[in-house]
């Protein structure tokens, strides 16, 4: 069933957030390049991100992961440089999954109840909370310290002389040793700086298999070295040890596949990530975003997401899945809710983006997702991809703006952005491991223009300049109207090809569509040009004109992003028309009114 309201998930980096320092030294300590805490999201900061449009923050880096900074005071086990990415570290290298970050907390023996508080106080700002969870992998120094009584950390039960069995929780490579790494390309631990533990070695005997699937003792520099792949009773040559979904479960219910595995043996990885899922609701996290999922089994998700949904029927569940083949798989068999859509619509928008790209391709794309659009969210920005404003991707925040309203208001699945986003972030900063484009998430850092919209912890924009003020005030703007829009959750229909041909002027630079849901009707216009404006009459087919049951006559037209033009939708023999200009880069989304 469709949500009756638009949803706007607000990623935020939440190590990053906070941080005020400017300092910005490749591999900085957490002491010279400042960090972030929870308590920097404070009610000020919150009602600034709920002002923006957003309904969900996704709070990445909550699970408490490997990092270089030493809490032993605090009882925490120290981490080697050797199998850390950066010195803050991956945020998908998980550690200990019933505890968060202590660099988030201003009292790390606290950490937890800190965390709680921030849940809160983001409920009272009207927001739901999401949070990662990675199925397919977890530390290479997986400690699980704090995992309940009666509950085992993952790995403390496992026949370690085997490569396999249904019962570990791991892969072995029995009779070799784990070998760090041969780094290349300059590339050393900490920047080659002095450690005590960064000395090339790491005790891990048996190896087990890295996270990407690597079944070398030393994999390489390349794989994701920090991590080790779970066991999810999936044999190295692919037999499984638990049952398949019977034919036809794609069409049974959540409550049908909570049924269906009541009572079956499943491998003990599925009952620990169960029992992780299960204790996060019960901190009142709303729902859950997960790493890599297409790397796990879909049956486990089925198990997963069916129990999770039985404890909170609205629990938000989002996954990334690159694999458009598999998607139904995962969104009906599996039971998500949402599914990345990158590498249709996403890659389609940075072409157009990048100057290369045509509007003509996203009929195409869009065709083929009638059966799960709603399933499918939509974002320009992730913590994965290029900042839009790094000069890897478009080099100009601007360049986003007509296919962040394209993709904001394309269907009826969530939008999604990235902490920064708004304000043209260009993610510039060598910060440590990895390059710039992407803010890092391996490193101690300070984002620029974010921290001037922080403005020293007013979180009102006053350090920014008008450029970056203009393109905040879009994205509030337009993401305010698609949470309020009824329209936005009822139908689509394609215009441009109808304007391809018969609208003089028209072209590959431009992209329309109709909306429509009763009586609240919009016909949305994105320019992708930017050197040069557009002068014409849009047009609109005989058939949306019948469907929205116009007459001849003329009908004024809202501009509901900026309000300041009046238009008017001229209908003659069952067509119409709409005499407008376009400048570079703008967009307009015409409301009829009822």
């Amino acid at each position: 069933m469709k949500k009756q309201q638009k949803e706007v998930v607000y990623q935020v980096f939440t190590r990053l957030f906070g941080n005020t320092n400017t300092t910005n030294k490749p591999w900085g300590t957490l002491e010279e390049n400042g960090v972030g805490k929870f308590a920097d999201f404070t009610p000020r900061a919150l009602q600034a991100i709920r002002d923006l449009g957003v309904t969900y923050i996704w709070y990445t880096g909550v699970p408490h992961h490997a990092l270089v900074t030493d809490y032993s005071e605090f009882g925490i086990p120290a981490d080697d440089p050797d199998v850390v990415k950066g010195r803050a570290g991956s945020p998908y290298a998980v550690k200990d999954y019933y505890n968060v970050n202590p660099d988030l907390a201003t009292d790390p023996a606290n950490r937890l109840g800190e965390f709680r508080d921030l849940v809160d106080r983001t409920h009272a700002a009207g927001m739901k909370v999401l949070i990662d969870i990675v199925p397919n992998h977890v530390a290479r120094n997986y400690q699980g310290d704090s995992t309940p009584e009666g509950s085992r950390p993952f790995g403390a039960d496992d026949d370690t002389s085997v490569a396999y069995r249904p019962e570990n929780d791991f892969y072995y490579i029995p009779g070799e040793a784990f070998r760090v790494p041969e780094w290349r390309d300059g590339y050393q631990p900490l920047g080659g700086e002095a450690h005590p533990m960064a000395d090339g070695r790491y005790r891990e005997n048996p190896a087990r298999w890295t996270g990407n699937g690597s079944r070398q003792a030393q994999p390489d520099m390349d794989d994701w070295y920090e991590t080790i792949k779970v066991n999810y009773g999936v044999s190295p040559d692919g037999v499984y040890a638990f049952d398949s979904l019977p034919r036809g479960y794609e069409e049974r219910s959540v409550a049908e596949h909570l049924a269906f595995w009541k009572g079956k043996q499943v491998p003990p990885s599925w009952r620990k990530f169960r029992d992780i899922a299960l204790f996060w609701l019960d901190l009142g996290v709303d729902g859950f975003r997960y790493d890599m999922a297409e790397m796990v089994p879909v049956e486990f998700w089925s198990y997963l997401n069916a129990h999770i949904k039985a404890t909170n029927p609205d629990a938000f569940l989002m996954a990334e899945v690159y694999n458009p083949g598999l998607y139904r798989d995962y969104i009906f068999k599996g039971k998500m809710d949402y599914l990345y859509d990158k590498v249709e619509l996403y890659d389609s928008l940075k072409h157009i983006m990048k100057g290369y790209g045509w509007t003509d391709h996203i009929p195409v794309v869009l065709k083929g997702q009638t059966d799960i659009e709603h399933h499918l969210l939509h974002f320009l920005e992730n913590h994965d991809e290029q900042r839009i404003a790094s000069p890897e991707f478009a080099g100009d925040a601007r360049l986003g703006k007509p296919a962040m309203v394209v993709s904001a208001t394309l269907g009826t699945s969530p939008t999604m952005i990235y902490f920064g986003q708004e304000v043209g972030e260009p993610g510039a900063e060598a910060a440590g491991f990895g390059s710039p484009s992407r803010t890092s998430i391996f490193d101690y850092i300070g984002v620029p223009h974010h921290q001037r919209w922080m403005n020293g912890g007013a979180f009102d924009g006053g350090g920014l300049s008008g450029e970056e003020s203009e393109l905040r005030d879009f994205y509030s703007r337009l993401l305010n109207f698609t949470i309020g829009s009824q329209a936005l959750m009822g139908s689509y229909q394609d215009i441009h090809y109808y304007n391809k041909e018969h609208t003089p002027g028209y072209d590959h630079r431009l992209y329309s569509f109709a909306r429509w849901e009763g009586e609240d009707r919009l016909v949305v216009l994105s320019s992708f040009e930017k050197e040069r404006g557009y002068r014409l009459e849009l047009g609109l087919p005989d058939s949306l004109i019948a469907q929205w049951g116009l007459s001849d006559g003329t009908y004024p037209l809202e501009e509901m992003l900026y309000g300041g033009k009046k238009l008017t939708l001229r209908v003659t023999g069952g067509q119409g028309r709409i005499a407008l200009e376009v400048a570079p880069l703008e967009s307009l989304i015409l409301r009829l009114p009822e």
